[in-house]
């Protein structure tokens, strides 16, 4: 199993390199990482999914986190109620005589052409690493020339919408 741990980080030169070093030093895998600025100015945030279960490894991640200067804020947020997202971009072998079998192929997993060659074309998709990994499964037959994944985005949500979420299930209305 693994765990997706949320650091906002201070946005200057070397910190991803200080934080990946530590990782190193320590023998921490990380199976993926993600960082992008945040709303407020001066601020980053880091998405890091660990590849462990072990209760120990993870209080050392986080406690080896709270250490670095440039670290704000550091959640395990695995075993809370999070939106995460991870983008998708796959490079396909697709003679246009296919283009159509392909286009109705992806269409289930919101996924859009962006770009079309005369052998190939490029798909777009964002979604849980779940309906990802399906997607490249379906296309892998066409044969994939390129793929490029940015790895899993996450935040946890909204305590509100949670508590909402969880009264309307109970009228069996809608479940989130």
């Amino acid at each position: 199993m693994s765990r997706i741990v949320s650091a906002i980080v201070n946005n200057h030169p070397g910190v991803l390199n200080r934080i990946t070093g530590m990782f190193l030093r320590k023998n921490f895998n990380i199976q993926s990482i993600t960082v992008g600025t945040t709303e407020v100015d001066g601020l980053s945030r880091m998405t890091f999914v660990i590849g462990t279960d072990d209760s120990r490894v993870m209080e050392q991640v986080t406690k080896q986190l709270h250490k670095q200067i440039d670290v704000i804020k550091v959640n395990d947020i695995t075993d809370q109620p999070i939106v995460a997202r991870e983008l998708v971009l796959i490079k396909v072998f697709v003679p246009p005589a296919q283009r159509a079998e392909v286009n109705n192929l992806i269409h289930p997993f919101r996924a859009s052409i962006i770009d079309v060659g005369r052998e190939s074309i490029t798909v777009e998709a964002t979604g849980k690493s779940e309906k990802i990994e399906a997607l490249i499964a379906l296309l892998r037959p066409y044969g994939i020339q390129e793929l490029a994944r940015t790895g899993l985005t996450a935040f946890t949500r909204d305590q509100s919408s949670v508590s909402e979420g969880l009264r309307v299930s109970k009228n069996s209305t809608l479940v989130i």
